[in-house]
């Protein structure tokens, strides 16, 4: 069995050992996830989905008045239904964080507020609760909304096709958050420039239900690892540990690198974003620069300088483990020497 968000081979022993067998449909269509243990975990939805598919119920809430539930299709590929609120022309949807009890952003409310439009085509706007970038970023400007390229996608082409279904030639959505600005207070936005709302995110759609059961997962893939093994941060990581290393199992560990790297026996290559990495390697990599974010190091004259410095710094405290950065078309921009 396959999981098909992040194609994962679930090892048979996981499958034997599940305690739902019920729910083994869901971690097929990758709505959740098997562990270790044989516990099953639901993924839950990020800010994305739920943007996209409150857009889509409002638009179609214009047609038909009623809207109860939409489907998405997220930027992972996966087609997920999301219980909704529309009414003729303006709709709610609640963040569903899954099993991940920590996500701050769970059971936060979405309103979108659609009206046609006669001069034709899709206008998207970003309103109340949203973050917008308090200074130039390496790819963002001042003022521009902090949505991800992916979640944008996801939003537009969600609208899209209700304008379709709906007969709807042109249409204006309004996505606003109420609270949006309060709980961005509780996220990491105020400390890498982001303000006045939360971030409207989703690499895949899912948020991952990383707790300790995640972690007996992850770790228990380390140990079944035929050889050695990369360890990586993210789904970008992901995709360039397996173009730079295939012959080597790469294993997604999010922000568990320390707790996988105690897992590890043998030769262990580390490659992702310089995000996670370098604040793994130290903490206080920022410390001095004048930079909120890693990314923001990189695009100024100190990020040789420090890269090279933490390489050199982790690897005599880990002669074994080799690091391998990379930005995100793949461009190896720092290695271990």
């Amino acid at each position: 069995m396959r999981d098909p968000v992040t194609d994962f081979e679930y090892p048979a022993a996981w499958v034997a050992a599940c305690r739902s067998p019920a729910l083994l449909d869901d971690v097929r269509r990758g709505l959740a996830v098997l562990t270790a243990s044989g516990t099953i975990l639901r993924r839950g939805f990020s800010t994305g989905t739920t943007a996209a598919a409150v857009c889509k119920a409002a638009v179609l809430s214009l047609a038909c008045e009623t809207v109860r539930e939409v489907e998405v299709t997220l930027p992972c590929g996966v087609a997920v239904r999301l219980p909704v609120d529309g009414y003729r022309g303006q709709a709610s949807c609640r963040k569903d964080a899954g099993d991940y009890t920590a996500d701050v952003t769970g059971g936060l409310e979405f309103v979108a507020m659609a009206a046609p439009s006669l001069s034709g085509g899709v206008q998207f706007v970003p309103g109340e609760g949203i973050g917008s970038f308090a200074r130039d970023t390496p790819r963002h400007r001042q003022g521009a909304p902090a949505i991800s390229v992916p979640a944008l996608a996801c939003i537009r082409r969600s609208i899209d096709e209700a304008a379709a279904e709906a007969d709807i030639s042109g249409v204006t959505v309004i996505l606003t958050i109420p609270r949006g600005a309060e709980v961005a207070q509780k996220t990491l936005n105020p400390r890498i420039g982001v303000q006045a709302g939360i971030s409207v995110l989703g690499t895949t759609g899912f948020v991952e239900p990383w707790d300790d059961h995640m972690t007996e997962g992850v770790i228990d893939r380390i140990a079944r690892a035929p050889g050695a093994v990369v360890l990586t941060t993210g789904r970008l990581g992901l995709r360039y540990s397996r173009l730079l290393f295939p012959d080597r199992e790469a294993i997604l560990v999010g922000n568990r690198l320390e707790e996988a790297l105690r897992a590890t026996d043998g030769d262990t290559v580390i490659c992702g974003l310089p995000g996670l990495i370098l604040k793994f390697m130290n903490p206080d990599v920022l410390a001095g620069t004048g930079c909120a974010t890693v990314e923001e190091l990189s695009a100024t004259p100190l990020w040789e300088e420090t890269v090279d410095r933490e390489l050199r710094s982790f690897q005599a405290r880990y002669p074994r483990v080799r690091v391998v950065i990379v930005d995100r078309d793949g461009r190896v921009i720092g290695e271990s020497p």
